[in-house]
């Protein structure tokens, strides 16, 4: 329990579900401290966005606590804020995408996820800042501004689930969701020292949406400060949902019981940089290595492996596969020719591209995605779980838009400094990011850790023995939180 209202914002989102349940605490006094630490951090570090007046939200918290009076419990939600993020809806509330176009479009019904976490009894009170469309590892906007690093406000907080990542790591939210298409749940989560998932594809459907047949790449998902709580806002977004013909059907309550395992003799592949193909800043190999030799220490064996794939093969096949998938969903903004002026450049690059792909071309992009697939599959014959830095670059400074060179080597387009997290989305596997630790410069890092295909639980069960055997390293928290 508690002892001072503002050690709420640090409890684990179970244990605030345990308090609140337990009546230790009201759903009031869990609000009114919530608040309190956004009033103080968020006008810094420009996490969350589009927040719901204090009233209300206050209004709401009575009420849940009023149905614990009654003995009825939504779910182990009940009362808990959340923030969703700005590229999805959330009745009442504007989802802008960070786009100046849409920046005073309300929503008039939640989107599928936001439906099932008000479902568990969450309580919306605002949204969380991202990349103009979601595009990039970098959130700013020309909507809301830049949202800045938890640890150092003159860096990027990623992205694009950026808000969502600094508004955990600042305590200003018990857990997240988010979405991931090029590492948008695992570089903000590694760059902001807390966990991030990118689910099988299919785990968590998303609805409303433009296509539900082709466009499996981007999946929403859960962040969180610890993997208990992870795995707990992983139960509630899962499950099949009929519009999403695609979705997997297994039960989520599976993510909602135990995560001890033994970790002995998990066999990890560590992939690196690739044997050189993708260049990396100094100083970030070294990290993972030392966070794989913690892994080592608790009994599994770590051991170098290669893609059976050239990169640059599946390099080339990703970019039609994006460009197919992200272009048609600048197109309706651009049936005005005027609203060129207010798209960003980097949106309409990938628009530009996507006019000259033809469907000869993602076939044989598709059928370069299969070959992949299969190469990841005989990976995993001899290994468990593979193991990669969750971004090249360690966080840059806020006002940039995106590295223009790693270590010398020019980046040919606006994503490529993001090649390193291609390579579970493009096989559909399960990711997450886990800490690896600080740099030399202060600044946080994350390794990635990919499953094999649909084996969530089984990289929740590793990440949790991660967490429970570091929990020093996992602890700190940003200076001022």
């Amino acid at each position: 329990m508690p002892s001072r209202p503002h050690d709420i914002p640090h409890l684990s989102a179970q244990a605030l579900s345990q308090a609140i349940h337990q009546k230790q605490v009201s759903c009031r006094e869990v609000m009114t401290a919530t608040l309190t630490q956004i009033d103080r951090l968020n006008p810094d570090s420009n996490a969350i966005v589009s927040r719901v007046p204090h009233d209300l939200l206050l209004q709401q918290a009575d009420e849940r606590d009023a149905q614990l009076a009654r003995d009825q419990s939504m779910g182990w939600m009940h009362g808990m804020p959340q923030a969703i993020k700005d590229l999805s809806h959330a009745q009442g509330l504007r989802t802008t995408l960070g786009s100046p176009l849409m920046k005073d479009f309300v929503a008039s019904e939640d989107g599928l996820m936001a439906q099932r976490m008000k479902a568990a009894g969450a309580i919306v009170i605002g949204k969380t800042n991202t990349p103009e469309f979601g595009l990039g590892s970098h959130t700013f906007n020309e909507v809301f501004g830049p949202t800045r690093n938890a640890w150092d406000p003159s860096k990027s907080a990623g992205g694009s689930s950026g808000g969502a990542a600094v508004a955990l790591a600042q305590r200003m939210l018990p857990v997240a969701d988010g979405s991931d298409f090029m590492g948008s749940l695992r570089n903000p989560a590694g760059w902001n020292h807390v966990f991030g998932l990118r689910p099988s594809q299919g785990r968590v459907p998303m609805w409303p949406a433009q296509d539900v047949f082709l466009a499996q790449l981007g999946t929403e998902g859960p962040m969180a400060r610890h993997v208990r709580d992870l795995a707990l806002l992983l139960s509630t977004q899962a499950g099949p949902h009929a519009k999403n013909p695609l979705s997997l059907t297994q039960d989520p309550a599976v993510f909602a019981g135990p995560l001890n395992s033994d970790s002995t003799d998990q066999r990890i592949g560590w992939l690196g940089n690739l044997q050189g193909y993708l260049p990396m800043e100094e100083g970030i190999l070294e990290l993972c290595q030392s966070a794989l030799n913690r892994f080592s220490g608790m009994g599994c064996t770590v051991d170098e492996a290669v893609l059976g794939m050239p990169p640059e093969q599946i390099w080339q096949a990703w970019l039609v596969w994006r460009q197919a998938l992200v272009g048609p969903r600048v197109a309706p903004f651009l049936v005005k020719p005027a609203n060129r002026a207010h798209i960003k450049p980097e949106a309409l690059w990938e628009h530009d591209q996507s006019l000259t792909l033809n469907g000869a071309q993602l076939m044989s992009a598709s059928a370069s995605r299969t070959r992949f697939y299969q190469s990841m599959l005989q990976l995993f014959e001899k290994f468990d779980v593979l193991a990669i830095p969750v971004a090249q670059v360690w966080p840059f400074d806020v006002h940039m838009r995106w590295p223009q060179n790693i270590a010398g080597q020019a980046m040919d387009t606006y994503h490529r400094w993001m090649e390193v997290v291609i390579y579970a989305t493009f096989a559909g596997l399960p990711s997450i990011s886990v800490p690896a630790g600080f740099g030399a410069n202060g600044l946080p890092m994350g390794l990635a850790l990919i499953g094999k295909p649909q084996g969530d639980l089984d990289l929740l069960k590793l990440a949790h023995a991660y967490e429970m055997a570091n929990q020093d390293m996992i602890a700190m928290r940003p200076e001022g939180t």
